[in-house]
């Protein structure tokens, strides 16, 4: 092909590279057997059970055919995201056409022996799933949950100039709260920097059972939907191929003249660009294309029965049996491939060639292109801690500051992603490096403390389903970054967090899939400070969550201070191809470790902290165990009140870091063995453990350990409300009082002569809370409160 626009001999070649598609996309439906209809077709050769989605294949590949023709005309670097759930034929197809496939996996060759191995393995035990899967060659999407795609394709494209992101965006899809916030991801793209997204929306009218929203409103009203939006849509409508494989062609010539005219006047302009209106297709074709027109006097093509298999009884059925052949024969398979099964050489050279296939590029298996994070020195940012629990210091400050010299030795590598909560979370050091992206209007005040800035690397949005597929896209093509979220609403990507934990898990097993950068969340502003946001924003179960996830893949750490925050995060943003949920809220708190006790601590992940604990030399009467930031204040609190009462109770006081250490090995690779378990929280004496959430999980995990008879856990019962946080914490039964109430009634020693000391910590609970009704705010003494020995 040249450089013109294309012309019929073009079109025609084009219409027949999509016929091949379609006939390889039904065939992996219907096929075990005859795959190129050497014979006539019998009940033997139709699998027994038929799986798979037709509805949307038609126009995927019609598509991919259509990039992959502008790819050879402008060599462009270019890849494909395929947002409809079970469009897996559709794209399926032309990988396997353009050879990737074949390389990936040998044993379905480019021959009739390997497109026989290609239809059996398609929605088949063992074999390839009806999504976009990891194990699919060219896939960063597998869309089995739909609403991500948009943000995706925004993110693969942030940092990589060259790179254009096709995103079929369906119009089921589209209903979706995600998606509906991701249009708005061009306001995020700089043409100077960044690469370009193309969407093709793509209206076949019909869900899984109902007509989409999309496709039916007037055309006008969608158009100004799309322009409102920012984007500039040209519409390509019909069902007789030939003609909308002009419209097509035409189509993506204008996106891509327009992308390239975009990008050149930004790369070639000196200061801040305007916010361009990018491009993109809207294309409506017939659900079903090109498949059987009518099923039983019933509609198929161009109806909701075209969703999945159009013709489910071609075993039983003599007539669908033959409606089938007749189908699939319309695609004249004899002229596409040849005696040995492989596509005619004519075809084969309309794809791209090496790393220009989509399949191929390497921006869809981005740990090829993974590069390291340059680290700056954790000793730069370390909090000097003489003496344990006696300074107080923010959390998160410091990391902040960390955070803005990784922006600096890595500026084309690394984003931070946040919904407009950077500075709340006491990050706002890195707009010392770089600022919030923005490229619309500027008003005076923004000039002000807005820290907006054409070139920023923070990117905020308030959609957390947004930023979340940003960051997957951005890591999935080979950078790094970190999302700093409330706790609360972290809820919010549960359904994406699992997509992505699925994507790892299998990309484990898919031996060519290079190890990509981990997905790390800081979640901060957590359950036990919400002083005045209240009940809504008191919800620590995003932890229990994640625990259902493989454990190759999820790690929970709860650092309970700045320099174990700090270290913590260096950890996990060294890390790969796993989820690192880090959780520590961003007030100021008591300060625990110094660097170097911080390092080795987290290292072990669990461990005694001897000048807590009164037990050297002795077996202890107790456990006291801390995991969180407010959940071992106060069980050290709570270990000074029982010292105080009964100055020879021996009390080991122990904090977790690692959450899954809590876990025996067999279940998780961070677990700690069980002689070790055993050796630190003994095999029969009591077990106050306090935790930063739902105390059950603490259960869920340790239930199999020797001692679990003995643990008592206390965390977030969901109880709360406008409270000040020591209110908060007897509320839940986590406070020092309650702890040390609870320890009393556990240790045999002390469960009858411990009753005045009991009486007495009640009262102080009595106290504490009238002073917060009646000053709002907790007793100076609680407030200052530090370790006294």
């Amino acid at each position: 092909m040249t450089n013109a626009p294309a012309n019929a001999t073009d079109l025609r070649a084009l219409d027949a590279y999509w016929r091949a598609c379609n006939y390889l996309a039904a065939g992996m439906i219907y096929l075990r057997d005859n795959p190129l209809l050497r014979e006539p077709l019998k009940p033997e050769h139709i699998k027994e059970r038929l799986l798979g989605h037709w509805g949307s294949s038609p126009g995927l590949s019609f598509i991919y055919v259509h990039v992959n023709r502008v790819i050879v005309q402008h060599d462009l670097n270019a890849i494909f995201i395929a947002g409809p759930g079970h469009g897996a034929p559709g794209v399926l197809a032309p990988v396997y056409l353009e050879g990737v496939f074949s390389e990936a996996y040998p044993d379905k060759g480019e021959d009739a022996e390997g497109m026989r191995e290609l239809f059996r393995d398609f929605s088949f035990p063992g074999g390839l799933g009806s999504h976009c899967t990891p194990e699919l060659p060219g896939s960063i999407h597998e869309g089995g949950e739909l609403g991500y795609s948009l943000s995706h394709a925004a993110g693969a494209v942030f940092d990589n100039p060259d790179l254009i992101a096709v995103v079929v965006v369906g119009d089921g899809e589209a209903e979706t709260g995600p998606l509906a916030t991701a249009w708005h991801s061009n306001k995020f793209l700089s043409p100077q920097r960044d690469g370009a997204v193309l969407p093709v929306l793509h209206l076949n009218g019909y869900k899984i059972d109902n007509p989409t929203v999309l496709a039916r409103i007037p055309e006008q009203e969608l158009e100004q939907l799309l322009r409102g939006c920012g984007w500039d849509p040209i519409m390509v409508s019909g069902d007789e191929p030939m003609d909308m494989h002009r419209q097509m062609a035409g189509a993506m010539d204008r996106c891509v003249s327009r992308i390239r005219e975009i990008q050149d006047l930004a790369r070639s302009t000196v200061g801040q660009p305007s916010r361009p209106t990018w491009p993109m297709i809207v294309l409506r074709s017939p659900k079903g294309w090109t498949g059987p027109k009518f099923v039983d006097g019933q509609k198929v093509e161009g109806s909701w029965r075209a969703h999945q298999v159009p013709l489910k009884n071609v075993r039983s059925q003599p007539a669908q049996l033959e409606a089938l052949e007749a189908w699939l024969r319309s695609y004249r398979p004899e002229e596409l491939f040849d005696a040995q099964g492989r596509l005619v050489a004519p075809l084969k050279r309309l794809a791209p060639r090496g790393h220009r296939r989509m399949g191929a590029n390497p921006h869809a298996n981005g740990g090829l292109l993974r590069r390291d994070l340059r680290m700056p020195k954790l000793a730069d940012y370390a909090v000097t801690v003489t003496r344990p629990a006696r300074i107080r210091v923010s959390n998160t400050r410091p990391l902040g500051q960390m955070l803005k010299d990784v922006m600096r030795a890595n500026p084309s590598n690394f984003r931070l992603f946040g919904p407009d909560e950077t500075t709340s979370n006491k990050l706002d050091a890195v707009y010392e490096e770089s600022g919030k992206f923005w490229m619309d209007g500027l008003t005076a005040e923004d000039s002000l403390g807005g820290h907006l800035s054409a070139d920023g690397r923070v990117m905020e949005m308030l959609s957390e389903h947004t930023l979340e597929g940003w960051l997957e896209g951005y890591l999935l093509t080979g950078r790094h970054g970190l999302l700093a979220t409330y706790e609360a609403f972290v809820h919010v990507i549960d359904s994406m967090f699992n997509q992505h934990a699925k994507w790892l898990a299998i990309c484990n097993q898919v031996p060519w899939r290079a190890p990509v950068a981990s997905l790390n969340l800081l979640i901060t502003s957590t359950v036990w400070r919400q002083d005045h946001n209240g009940f809504t924003h008191q919800d620590p179960g995003f932890l229990d969550l994640v625990v259902n996830k493989s454990p190759e893949v999820t790690r929970i750490y709860l650092p309970p201070d700045a320099n174990s925050l700090l270290f913590t995060a260096e950890h996990c943003l060294r890390s790969h191809d796993n989820i690192n949920v880090i959780v520590c809220d961003k007030q100021e708190h008591l300060q625990f470790m110094g660097m170097d006790d911080a390092i080795r601590h987290c290292t072990k992940g669990i461990g005694s902290w001897d000048w807590a604990s009164n037990d050297q030399g002795h077996e202890p009467d107790l456990v006291m165990a801390g995991c969180g930031d407010i959940a071992t204040q106060e069980a050290l609190a709570a270990t000074v009140l029982l010292r105080q009462h009964f100055p020879n109770l021996r009390i080991r006081f122990v904090n977790v870091v690692d959450l899954f250490r809590l876990t025996p090995r067999q279940e998780h690779p961070h677990g700690l063995p069980d002689a070790e378990f055993d050796s630190l929280f003994t095999k029969d004496k009591p077990i106050i453990f306090n935790f930063h959430g739902y105390p059950w999980l603490v259960h869920r995990l340790a239930y199999r350990r020797t001692n679990h008879r003995n643990l008592h856990v206390r965390g977030y019962k969901e109880r709360g409300s406008i409270n000040t946080p020591m209110e908060l914490a007897i509320e839940n039964n986590i406070d020092r009082f309650s702890l040390a109430i609870e320890a009393i009634n556990r240790v045999p020693a002390l469960s009858v002569t411990g009753l005045h000391a009991k009486q007495l910590l009640l009262d102080q609970q009595i106290d504490c809370r009238r002073h917060a009704h009646a000053v709002g705010i907790d007793r100076p003494d609680i407030r200052s409160w530090v370790w006294p020995y």
